[in-house]
């Protein structure tokens, strides 16, 4: 399992997350986010999933210190993940409960998540 930030241009910060996701991993590539985030200003989140088997049980899951630090420089978030994952992406990712759109596209649609990203 990796989390990475693989590419932050074009006012998109994009994250690379493969295999099993683990919370220290999640920490980590949160950390070198905002560390981005605070020298820019609203840019938008991309997290590209590659052969994603959901999210380890063991950590504190429950720590919102990211987003409650860093959600006022995102303007939106795009999830690029398999159908079977959909719901409980968006519900890792509080669509709903944060001030900006998160949505989920297909991995063949990952055209349609960077058009999204760039539209008003």
């Amino acid at each position: 399992m990796s989390a990475e930030i693989a590419d932050n241009s074009g006012g998109v910060l994009t994250m690379k997350i493969t295999g099993k996701l683990t919370c220290p991993e999640l920490r980590a590539v949160q950390k070198n986010a905002a560390e981005i985030l605070q020298q820019q200003s609203k840019l938008s989140l991309l997290v590209l999933t590659e052969r994603f088997e959901g999210w380890e049980r063991e950590g504190d899951w429950g720590d919102l210190s990211f987003q409650m630090e860093n959600d006022p420089g995102i303007r939106k978030m795009a999830i690029v993940v398999e159908k079977k994952w959909e719901d409980l992406a968006l519900m890792f990712a509080g669509k709903g409960f944060r001030k900006f759109p998160v949505e989920c596209f297909q991995p063949t649609d990952l055209a349609k998540a960077r058009a999204w990203l760039a539209a008003e």
